[in-house]
């Protein structure tokens, strides 16, 4: 089993596009980080489909009430 890392950017405006990787770096140390809670992501599903530079991650919600994320 190997584990995965998935920064997932999520915007209210879907115009945005987000940031240059490494001004990604410097805004994540001087600025807090965004908090969206699970309810809104999933919105009542088991699990959504993540598409991340050309692969398909799934991430759904266990029988213990915990995120998985698996490619």
């Amino acid at each position: 089993m190997r584990a995965i890392l998935v920064c997932i950017y999520i915007t209210m405006n879907p115009a945005a596009t987000p940031p240059a990787t490494d001004s990604l770096a410097a805004a994540t140390t001087s600025v807090p980080r965004r908090r969206i809670d699970s309810d809104a992501l999933l919105q009542g599903a088991p699990a959504l489909e993540i598409h991340h530079a050309g692969q398909t991650y799934l991430l759904r919600v266990t029988r213990e009430n915990k995120l998985i994320l698996t490619k």
